[in-house]
């Protein structure tokens, strides 16, 4: 059974979608922000990147990767009251062709569908980063390790909780 902070941290990276990425350039961090994908049951999260950016080119170098996943500031409060998740771990590469490939394009552009067009450049590569480490602060005073194996499984609980749970009617604005 998964613990609350691992549902909440699978929860905080299934529903976020823009994420700072950091990448080894010539011995440097390098960290910038990516759009993500999450595949089924966090068993890795996908990024659709162009060879244009360093972030990509370092990441064809060196696969070493760590992406921070963090909740939304709204400007209000502490902001290290936020919860986040940092994913470590190495980024593989889907090629076009394989078995892998039709499902993984398949999941991001299901996220993004607008990313369609970019699918026909061939200096864009879709990227598995397959975690290793988990980190998740939930708070203050609240940081806890997930083994990737723990993360799949709160991630898989959290699948199952939304299925069950009833559609959220739609919200109408005031006047």
């Amino acid at each position: 059974m998964p613990t609350d902070f691992e549902l909440d941290a699978a929860r905080l990276i299934m529903t976020e979608r823009w994420a700072a990425i950091a990448t080894m350039d010539r011995g440097v961090p390098l960290a910038t922000m990516v759009a993500y994908a999450p595949e089924r049951a966090l068993g890795g999260l996908l990024i659709f990147v162009s060879e244009l950016s360093q972030h990509t080119r370092n990441l064809l170098q060196d696969p070493r990767v760590s992406l921070v996943v963090s909740e939304a500031d709204t400007g209000e409060g502490d902001p290290q009251l936020l919860a986040r998740v940092t994913l470590t771990g190495e980024v593989r590469h889907v090629r076009p062709g394989s078995q892998e490939y039709a499902a993984a394009k398949s999941a991001y552009l299901a996220r993004f569908p607008g990313a369609e067009p970019r699918f026909d450049l061939a200096d864009f590569h879709l990227l598995r980063l397959v975690p290793s480490d988990i980190r998740y602060v939930g708070g203050f005073a609240r940081a806890f390790s997930i083994s990737a194996e723990d993360l799949t499984t709160a991630a898989a609980a959290v699948a199952e909780a939304d299925v069950k749970r009833p559609p959220t009617p739609p919200r109408t604005r005031a006047r």
